[in-house]
């Protein structure tokens, strides 16, 4: 009689514990379906199903250099991270931003046609996101970017949303208002520049890191004597320079991409009073092709801080080592721009931030939407490749490091881009 009481009891005892975990949530102590914020919208994802993302990057014509790596960058994370909650995730076909608005918003489009995607990692252009980035976050997605660097779609650093900012975009990529800073202390610090002049082509990314280089400059004491644009396509810079000539800079900050970039570098020794001048890009001219470039001999480029070496991505467990151990392995080459590491980690942000806004339902994955927003809204001192992540109020996530390299052999790029001569960390 009294073993029978005693097994009653903890009977009873066990009984307690089921029914307080059936009202907690699954028996692993996961939240339920049921539970999840469903203002944005819930995705189902069904037995034998794959979790759907994508990627969206400028993967061919003259920014494919800086594209393709970043979506390489994806793939990879995505076979590192490996599956959610027993499904996939699959990114599909890699999208073309084609480095402009048009581009953006006409696979923006194809994207949120398909109801089953949860997020996208791109764009690589900052005029492309301008145009995507509404579309996608008005489906309730949110979009990551490895290398968009406008200020006008985070913030102006001091709590004033940018004219392109929208709910739902993240960059791991620094914010320009710090690289036209690194770059307006170094001319102005380190070389004693006091007189510049600044060249854009009128895209998003361009014209803002010029004006924050332009802004930073002349706050230091220093004069922008020109300020001007050339036109994408346009191969005779000679106008442009001489006007830039009648203000006599002692250097000329031009963040632009190819092919102006290569014109400029090419046609500014034969414009009279220019003879001399020190010239200075950004990271759209930051890669392999322009650096091996004759005319690029001495000149200086600023962009993200590529030292990675052991930097760990606390998800996957990879380091910027093993990245780009696998990247070589996998495409017989090294990236040819400085983004990479950005997008890796971007990628595995996004699903970490998928992991941890899904409930099983049986055989299904249920993903909140609001809790992808939810969870990249509190990113906080996460490990990646590039360093450490903590997310603001307008999605920007980067670790803001700059470095300014020199090129002084253009037959030893890798020489170059390891030539750091200024750093700077706000």
């Amino acid at each position: 009689m009294k073993l029978s009481r005693r097994l009653l009891v903890l009977l009873s005892i066990l009984l307690s514990f089921t029914l307080i975990a059936a009202a907690c949530g699954d028996d692993d102590g996961g939240a339920s379906a049921s539970s999840l914020d469903d203002s944005l919208g819930l995705v189902t994802v069904g037995s034998g199903e794959e979790i759907q993302i994508r990627s969206l990057e400028a993967i061919t014509g003259d920014v494919a250099f800086l594209g393709i790596p970043n979506e390489r960058g994806t793939v990879l994370a995505i076979a590192d991270y490996g599956p959610i909650g027993g499904h996939d995730v699959n990114m599909g076909t890699g999208l073309d931003d084609l480095c402009s608005a048009d581009g953006g918003q006409a696979a923006a489009q194809t994207i949120v046609s398909d109801e089953s995607v949860i997020g996208v990692i791109g764009t690589s252009c900052s005029g492309a996101a301008t145009a995507a980035a509404p579309l996608i976050a008005q489906a309730g997605m949110v979009m990551i970017s490895g290398s968009n660097t406008s200020p006008a779609l985070t913030s102006d650093l001091q709590g004033t949303a940018g004219e392109n900012w929208v709910a739902g975009y993240y960059r791991t990529a620094h914010n320009d208002l710090f690289q036209g800073e690194a770059a307006a202390t170094f001319a102005y610090d380190e070389l004693g520049i006091r007189n510049a002049a600044a060249i854009h082509d009128g895209d998003p990314y361009t014209n803002g890191l010029a004006s924050a280089f332009k802004n930073a400059f002349e706050a230091k004491g220093g004069e922008v004597s020109g300020f001007t644009a050339v036109n994408k396509g346009d191969t005779d810079m000679v106008p442009v320079l001489t006007e830039v000539a009648s203000g006599s800079p002692e250097l000329i900050f031009f963040p632009i991409f190819e092919p102006e970039g290569d014109f400029i570098a090419q046609q500014v020794g034969g414009v009279a009073g220019l003879e001399g001048v020190t010239l200075m890009a950004a990271d759209g001219l930051l890669n392999d092709n322009y650096l091996g470039l004759p005319e690029s001999a001495g000149m200086y480029f600023s962009g993200p801080d590529v030292r990675y070496g052991e930097n760990t991505n606390e998800s996957t467990g990879k380091t910027a080592n093993d990245f780009l151990a696998a990247y070589e392995a996998a495409y017989g080459e090294v990236p040819s721009a400085p983004f990479w590491a950005h997008s890796y980690d971007a990628t595995v942000l996004l699903l970490d931030a998928i992991k941890a806004s899904s409930a099983e339902d049986g055989d299904s994955l249920v993903i909140s939407r609001a809790g992808v927003r939810e969870y990249l809204n509190g990113v906080t001192n996460f490990s990646g490749l590039i360093g450490s992540l903590s997310c603001d109020a307008f999605g920007d996530c980067g670790s803001q490091k700059i470095t300014v390299i020199q090129d002084t052999d253009p037959t030893d790029v890798e020489g170059a881009k390891n030539n750091v001569v200024f750093e700077f960390a706000p």
